[in-house]
């Protein structure tokens, strides 16, 4: 027998339930966008002064909560971390025995309460008081204890839950990361904050291989390149190509600048001519002698979109004088996951 209130473990059951879900899901969205869209007709002068503080401030945006509202502060503090503004979170417990030594006196404390009378934050008043903290709150009641105390009060109340027993925070957590969205995309277009500034706190993830990865730090180089005198063989370029495993090799002059390449595809038509001698063709007569090169100063990404475009495997890196000063293959850019 089912408990009362449970989902039914029935698969006709469940199907039959199927689109009362749905519906619920539908009217969540309907009630938290409406909730979004009362707390945006509200942003003013408020918002304004509160961006206007934390973008004057020497110090880090602190940002703290209980339950709910911590797990909100927590992602909010990393949004401002990674678009400009330094920030952390703290939890406001554990601030009473000892964490609020983080704090200096520089920074701005961004408090987060929808009822504005969490005893954890308000223990902790007093002290940001006398430390001269700067303190910005986020709230659903602009009457409470916390948004009467605040410097700049920030309100957060939205009609009603979409939790249909007005019990668990939902409407009210997503306006409050909506909030703390729009405080940290205010802050980054005034702070003319860029992609490649983005990249910089981001080096492991996609964007930050994208934009901070260089060729030299992809591509084989010194005695790894693969590369033969003009005077070489065909034989002697084979050789050199299966030492170095590249699927290529330059040729070059005494200086090291480029005079061809000769790859595994050349091979292939070379060896469909049955007159060619391995030992006696010079590698002059069958290298390309235009091949597609890439600058020492590019990115790793602009060679992924070259072999793209050019349907090659394999690059040549140059120097200004058209020395060869590297090598790279598509299996390269794998392994640095920037392909």
């Amino acid at each position: 027998m089912a408990i009362p209130g449970t989902i039914p473990t029935d698969p006709t059951a469940a199907a039959a339930a199927a689109p009362a879900f749905a519906a619920s899901g539908r009217r969540v969205f309907e009630v938290e966008a409406r909730g979004l869209h009362a707390v945006a007709a509200r942003l003013d002068g408020a918002f304004s002064d509160a961006c206007a503080r934390i973008l004057r401030a020497s110090g880090r945006v602190v940002c703290t909560g209980m339950g709910k509202s911590g797990h909100v502060a927590r992602k909010i503090a990393a949004t401002l971390a990674s678009t400009g503004t330094p920030a952390f979170y703290m939890h406001p417990g554990e601030a009473g025995h000892g964490d609020l030594g983080m704090v200096t006196d520089a920074d701005i404390v961004l408090a987060l309460s929808y009822s504005g009378e969490s005893d954890e934050i308000l223990m902790l008043l007093p002290a940001l008081r006398r430390q001269g903290n700067v303190l910005l709150t986020m709230t659903g009641r602009p009457g409470s204890t916390l948004a009467r105390e605040a410097d700049v009060h920030l309100d957060i109340s939205v009609p009603e839950e979409a939790c249909p027993l007005h019990l668990a925070p939902t409407s009210s957590t997503t306006a409050s990361m909506a909030m703390g969205d729009a405080l940290a995309v205010a802050l980054l277009e005034a702070r003319g904050f860029t992609a490649d500034d983005f990249a910089r706190s981001h080096p492991a993830g996609a964007l930050g291989r994208r934009l901070l990865l260089h060729i030299g730090d992809v591509m084989h180089a010194g005695d790894d390149i693969p590369r033969v005198p003009a005077d070489a063989s065909l034989g002697e370029a084979l050789l050199e190509m299966s030492r170095k495993r590249l699927g290529m090799t330059a040729v070059v002059d005494e200086a090291g600048r480029l005079l061809g390449l000769f790859t595994d595809g050349d091979l292939r038509r070379t060896l469909g001519d049955r007159s060619v001698d391995v030992h006696a063709t010079p590698i002059g007569e069958v290298m390309t002698r235009e091949p597609v090169t890439i600058g020492s100063d590019a990115l790793a990404v602009e060679a992924a979109r070259l072999m793209e475009t050019r349907k090659i495997n394999a690059l040549l890196v140059l120097d200004a004088d058209r020395r060869v000063v590297g090598a790279l293959n598509v299996h390269d850019l794998l392994r640095a996951r920037v392909v």
